[in-house]
């Protein structure tokens, strides 16, 4: 258990005074940017599976009608 406790002090220690932080702005910018990339990624996606999607109907309609 000791070695547990000193593994968590340790630990802390190193985040507290080791780590180099991105200020908050940054992180903040960096977070929109990553929050819009997501957005318009899956918007591509849903775009291309739509056109895949009809295509494939399309498809099979003529193949069976």
């Amino acid at each position: 258990m000791a070695g547990f406790i000193n593994y968590i002090q340790e630990s802390y220690n190193e985040l507290k005074n080791h780590v180099t932080w991105t200020p908050l702005s940054e992180a903040q910018r960096l977070t929109v940017v990553v929050a819009v990339f997501t957005i318009v990624f899956s918007l591509a996606i849903w775009g291309v599976d739509t056109v895949f999607s009809r295509a494939i109907k399309a498809y099979f309609n003529l193949v069976v009608a």
